[in-house]
């Protein structure tokens, strides 16, 4: 019995873990801060393309229908369908902006995959100059409830990215 408690005593001293927060690390990366504001201004921008679009279906919608009563069958059909072709236009180009293979989608991956990757990088590199087996990131709903500033790297991680605190 006392060999098994003192095995598992020395596997679980054995394994070395550390914490980062990741928030904490982005939000002192200007980079990063620059990425989000230039993909705030492209969703702006694209918003505002496809809210014209829907503005411009709906007000065809209301002249249509202050001026049904003086349409014949075709002009109806006519306008039904040049409203539709408009709302489907505006479904589209949203699709295509903000859809999850979207215009934004690929920006996003563009601007931020290079951030993210530095950052893992410098993460495995700790990790293997250490020892870590295990680098949680705290600031994700992870279920850590305490974590001892002994063994958070976040600081160190970004001291190695080049943005000294």
């Amino acid at each position: 019995m006392l060999i098994v408690l003192s095995a598992s005593a020395v596997t679980m001293h054995a394994q070395k873990f550390a914490l980062l927060d990741m928030d904490y690390i982005l939000k002192n990366i200007p980079a990063y801060e620059r990425a989000n504001e230039q993909l705030a201004q492209v969703s702006k921008k694209w918003q505002a393309e496809v809210e014209a679009l829907q503005t411009e279906a709906q007000t065809m919608y209301k002249d249509y229908q202050k001026e049904v009563v003086f349409l014949s069958q075709e002009q109806k059909r006519a306008r039904q369908d040049a409203i539709m072709e408009k709302e489907r236009e505006a479904s589209e180009l949203k699709k295509k902006y903000f859809g999850p293979e979207g215009e934004l989608f690929k920006k996003r991956t563009a601007l931020m995959s290079p951030i993210q990757e530095e950052i893992y990088n410098v993460v495995s590199e700790l990790a293997d100059l250490r020892g870590y087996q295990l680098v949680l990131d705290r600031a994700s709903d992870s279920g850590i409830i305490f974590g001892s500033p002994k063994v958070d790297i976040s600081s160190e991680v970004l001291s190695r990215l080049g943005y000294a605190n």
